[in-house]
């Protein structure tokens, strides 16, 4: 998805966002400040969502390098199958990652204790590991 069209869907909701250089930032969603793209296949790179609420974008299969997830609550990214180098995780909230390791990052069997997991998933992000 190129930005244009990015930002086409983001009008069409309704969705406050702006531009820093080369990235959109979402910084608003719904009254609640949920930001629903569900039915998304793909977005575009450079993108950050900083709204106040969760980010549902279950039906992406792939993200771009460069999206940074900054908003208040979990995000949902359930048919991901692969995260590449560049994205990055700062949300209030879990990420689900259903189809990468069966559901919730804080709840995967591989997190180690005594490290947070939002630091191992992006350690693991920036070392390639959900490449494919």
């Amino acid at each position: 998805m190129t930005q244009k069209e990015f930002i086409k869907v983001l009008d069409k909701k309704g969705y406050s966002y702006e531009m820093m250089g080369d990235s959109v930032v979402v910084n608003g969603g719904d009254s609640e400040g949920v930001v629903w793209l569900g039915s998304l296949t793909s977005i575009s790179p450079g993108v950050v969502f900083n709204n106040g609420g969760h980010v549902d974008l279950r039906s992406l299969t792939s993200l771009p390098p460069g999206v940074e997830f900054r908003n208040d609550g979990h995000v949902d990214l359930n048919s991901l199958t692969s995260i590449p180098p560049g994205v990055e995780f700062k949300n209030g909230g879990d990420v689900n990652l259903d189809s990468l390791i069966g559901g919730y990052f804080t709840k995967w069997k591989g997190n180690i204790e005594g490290i947070d997991s939002e630091r191992l998933l992006n350690k693991m992000i920036k070392d390639g590991v959900f490449e494919r």
